[in-house]
């Protein structure tokens, strides 16, 4: 059965954790529904980990409907949600309205991710307000990097408290938060009626969502920039380099392909 945006907001209430992960294409996302994840998000993370940037900003709002589509064909189970790129979630009301439209009608998604806090709320609010299910994020906003100077953990409670109350109020069915310290994150879950999804937010939260490829070792750079509250749960990376290494020894060899 297909999760929707209120089965998910119910989630926070039966107590069971709730799975997120990221993914970026058909045969990805396909694995992720079959393993009952419970949400997939099309971050804009694709920009960092299918294109190789070092942020986010560049990802435009086509390419992360190519992808949403590809994703959200696959996901017959998993709540497809798909972050709305820079700089839709600054542009205010209108053209984040417009731009959410455009990701809801050609992806066939279920929802769209919006970046910031209190000072999102008339954007949150005017999307939903348009039918659109929106989940908020909330503590390190990657579309703000460089007023931020990095990727640091936020630390000032009644700021995000204040956000997360804000993103709630104004109708967002969940909200991520990011790179925020376990205490913030733990007060914040106790005061907002929406799921918390966390990560690098401590183990309080309502659901944890990493990146598909971190927790599978899967990258260019190989442990090199992965976040340190990263699990990885396998080493694709080795696995992979050292199938194609075989593959490009047998080639060479004469070995393969195998004589008749």
């Amino acid at each position: 059965m297909k999760l929707t945006p209120p089965k998910f907001r119910e989630l926070k209430q039966s107590g069971r954790k709730i799975v997120v992960l990221t993914a970026y294409d058909f045969p990805s996302a396909a694995i992720l529904d079959a393993c009952g994840v419970d949400a997939i998000l099309v971050g804009d993370s694709l920009g960092n980990v299918v294109q190789g940037r070092q942020t986010t900003l560049p990802v435009t709002l086509d390419q992360i409907i190519y992808h949403a589509e590809m994703v959200a064909r696959a996901a017959s189970h998993a709540l497809v949600i798909v972050d709305l790129p820079f700089p839709f979630c600054q542009l205010g009301p209108k053209a984040a309205t417009k731009a959410a439209a455009r990701i809801l009608k050609e992806t066939l998604a279920d929802a769209v991710k919006i970046e910031g806090g209190a000072n999102r709320a008339a954007t949150i609010a005017a999307v939903v307000e348009a039918g659109i299910p929106v989940i908020g994020h909330c503590g390190l906003l990657p579309q703000d990097v460089h007023r931020l100077g990095g990727y640091v953990v936020q630390r000032d409670q009644e700021r995000l408290l204040a956000d997360v109350a804000a993103v709630e109020s104004a109708g967002a069915f969940g909200v991520v938060l990011e790179c925020v310290t376990a205490d913030i994150a733990t007060e914040a879950t106790k005061k907002v009626g929406i799921p918390t999804i966390g990560i690098g937010a401590g183990p309080h939260c309502d659901g944890q969502v990493l990146v598909f490829h971190d927790l599978l070792g899967f990258s260019a750079e190989g442990d090199a920039k992965v976040p340190r509250y990263v699990k990885r749960y396998a080493d694709l990376r080795q696995t992979i380099g050292d199938a194609v290494k075989q593959y490009a020894e047998e080639v060479q060899n004469g070995t393969f392909p195998n004589p008749r």
